[in-house]
């Protein structure tokens, strides 16, 4: 049986006729850029989020530059995030004219460590009248950048105390996680500002590109308003931003699948909680772990395994989908060895990146199919174990 990894079309059907209506009144309306649907779904997802306003935009990388930016980062300075995580966490910083600094990662949840991020902090910087500045390279550093990966929220608490302690801004990149909580309150709601994506491949995807920004902070919100609108209204500008409109008819998609979306979240849930049963019997793999406090969407299934590799290729070869996200950690990127990393530096992270790998796991998914995913899984380390075989002597 052919699994895929991810099938956005059987999440379609069911609400094809709304989507079809929402574009027709985009085409008899001629409204493609902001307008009434945009504000309605700005209002609507600070709502589902809990948090005072929502200011859409372009893309989730938009939303991370366009925090940084607003949060007041000036070339040079340094934002602190982790190396296991997608491109555009790093790329955004740099983009926003910042330098990204790492820290590593706990292994069992795949988010930052906020005890590593104190140790970060205590070895190389001080607090001094121009805040907090990294002692040698006499730069300041101007954020913390968490990532909910996968789903499930980083450790808020203890971000959150560390970023106090030091005066830091804390911006959740919780470009895969809408929905997903801590303690009981949604990711987004917690730092300074929130960053969403709204990529097709997300639990709430667009129909194409989309992003958007959480905040309780009235100024900062509508700083981010300037800043995705070339930095004015009008023709009158304050300071230079970019061009990151969110546009209506995506507005408009995104409200109709935002309805739908905790319902999405149960099948994602249900479909974990069925894998991490069923996987618990085989020992070569590592199901994913929910810290306490975290509530996860699961955006990925994610285990660790024995020889993944062999298991990839093993699952390909009979149509299951699987992915490995991410195979090579961004310290060790060839775009960053400027920043003077080596291999060994975040061993947490390298010993992740070294043996993820990620199972189908929308809400979808049909019961037989998931069986089958987990049988093409026993049956690849059942072959393994048996004596001379050529997959027990990799």
């Amino acid at each position: 049986m052919k699994v895929p990894l991810l099938d956005i079309g059987r999440q379609h059907e069911p609400i094809a006729d709304e989507l079809k209506r929402a574009f027709s009144d985009a085409l008899t309306s001629s409204r493609f850029i902001r307008g009434p649907e945009l504000e309605a779904l700005e209002r609507e997802f600070a709502v589902y989020c809990g948090t005072e306003r929502a200011v859409g935009c372009a893309s989730g990388t938009d939303a991370l530059i366009l925090a940084l930016q607003a949060l007041g980062i000036s070339r040079g300075e340094i934002a602190i995030t982790t190396p296991f995580t997608f491109f555009a966490t790093a790329g955004a910083i740099v983009r926003a004219g910042g330098v990204p600094a790492f820290v590593d990662i706990r292994e069992d949840t795949f988010n930052m460590d906020p005890c590593e991020l104190e140790s970060w902090l205590n070895r190389n910087c001080a607090v001094t009248d121009r805040g907090v500045v990294h002692r040698a390279l006499k730069t300041r550093v101007a954020a913390v950048v968490p990532v909910h990966l996968f789903g499930q929220t980083a450790d808020m608490d203890g971000i959150l105390r560390v970023g106090r302690e030091w005066g830091l801004p804390v911006i959740e990149d919780a470009c895969q996680s809408a929905g997903a909580a801590w303690k009981g309150r949604k990711a987004g709601s917690i730092g300074d500002v929130g960053c969403f994506s709204f990529f097709p491949s997300k639990n709430l995807g667009a129909l194409g590109d989309g992003g958007m920004l959480t905040t309780d902070n009235h100024a900062l919100a509508d700083r981010l308003v300037l800043l995705r609108e070339h930095g004015g209204k009008g023709y009158l500008h304050a300071e230079v931003g970019t061009n990151s409109r969110l546009d209506s008819i995506q507005a408009a998609f995104l409200r109709i699948k935002l309805r739908h979306l905790e319902a999405w979240h149960r099948g994602r849930r249900r479909n974990a909680a069925l894998y991490d049963g069923a996987l618990a019997e085989i020992p070569e793999v590592r199901t994913p772990v929910t810290a306490e406090g975290a509530w996860s969407v699961y955006n990925q299934y994610t285990v660790r395994a024995l020889d993944r590799d062999g298991l990839l290729a093993w699952l390909k070869e009979r149509g299951i989908g699987c992915a490995v996200y991410y195979p090579l950690c961004l310290h060790l990127q060839k775009c960053f060895e400027y920043l003077g990393y080596r291999k060994g530096d975040f061993p947490a992270a390298e010993a992740c990146s070294a043996d993820v790998i990620s199972l189908p796991v929308f809400g979808e998914l049909r019961r037989e199919e998931l069986d089958a995913v987990v049988e093409a899984v026993g049956a690849y380390y059942g072959r393994r174990r048996r004596p001379g075989c050529e997959a027990a002597r990799r």
